[in-house]
């Protein structure tokens, strides 16, 4: 279903990762689960851990506009008429380096009719006592400029309570209005007076998120850090670089009789939701060219 799932080990930290996706299936500290992990037996449900790639979240009815030609892909949110977290996250990627805490896999997109560019991209893997990092590096091997984006997609987890009663430090001062139905982007709008501002760490209550976050707060190292604590003094934090401007947020809400809630999808964006249609912070990766970004997750 999902191919060879790869264990990695170090210190207190094990992580398990498949090739369908490149997908992280599970990683431990200390025996206590930091992602939500699934079977690897089964359908990868909800995303969870996949590399989005060549873009993360969504195009607006599957269509846009790239040098003067109007391309369409195929629509996987049905419901929502989008095209939903890119064509790597189905692909079972080909194992390249496999050690006891290490672990590279690759994934070829060939050119297709909606996306007519050929891309090759890599994701390393590595453990060691601050977590687990992770980098995923995109190379153009076709002969015209690519529109392309990337984010990971792991639900964080502080440990056992509800996720109501976690608290959360999100260093973003703006976040992305969205429609309700089909959560495509309205305005950017300032997190003051605004039930998602997170700027000083507090409880997630019943608040209700699906939402990418931008205007981050960098460190004189270029990275920024989001922290999730459980009430109980376990928690588990998400760090990125400057690649990731935009950070998508997700209470994994379901209706009944759906388990919700599981997870705080926690996904680094190197663009906005519908960036292949409004180009903002979108990467046009030129042939031969290559693009990096990098994430680490750790417990707290």
């Amino acid at each position: 279903m999902n191919g060879d799932e790869f264990r990695l080990v170090s210190g207190d930290y094990s992580a398990s990762v498949v090739q369908r996706g490149g997908a992280l299936r599970q990683l431990t500290f200390q025996d206590r689960d930091l992602v939500v992990p699934f079977d690897a037996a089964e359908p990868i449900p909800d995303f969870r851990g996949i590399i989005a790639a060549p873009w993360p979240n969504r195009i607006a009815d599957g269509r846009y506009r790239h040098g003067g030609s109007v391309l369409h892909v195929p629509l996987n949110e049905t419901e929502r008429k989008t095209a939903l977290h890119g064509l790597a996250f189905e692909k079972l990627w080909t194992v390249d380096r496999h050690g006891a805490n290490e672990l590279s896999l690759t994934c070829e997109i060939p050119e297709s009719p909606g996306y007519p560019f050929r891309l090759s991209l890599r994701a390393d893997y590595r453990l060691d006592d601050d977590g687990l990092h992770t980098r995923v590096t995109a190379q153009n091997l076709g002969d015209m400029a690519a529109p392309y984006g990337v984010c990971p997609h792991p639900y964080l987890l502080a440990g056992p309570a509800p996720l109501d009663e976690w608290t959360v430090h999100i260093p973003a001062a703006s976040f992305l209005e969205v429609t309700p139905d089909r959560l495509l982007p309205v305005a950017t709008r300032t997190v003051e007076d605004h039930p998602f501002d997170f700027r000083v760490p507090r409880a997630i209550g019943t608040t209700m998120i699906d939402h990418a976050f931008t205007d981050i707060e960098f460190d004189g190292g270029g990275r920024a850090q989001l922290v999730v604590r459980d009430p109980g003094g376990t928690g588990v934090g998400m760090a990125w670089d400057r690649a990731c401007p935009w950070l998508q947020i997700h209470t994994a809400d379901k209706p009944a009789p759906a388990a919700s809630r599981l997870g705080l999808a926690v996904e680094p964006m190197t663009c906005p939701p519908d960036a292949f249609n409004s180009v903002q912070d979108l990467v046009q990766l030129l042939p031969g060219a290559s693009h990096q970004a990098a994430w680490s997750i750790f417990a707290a």
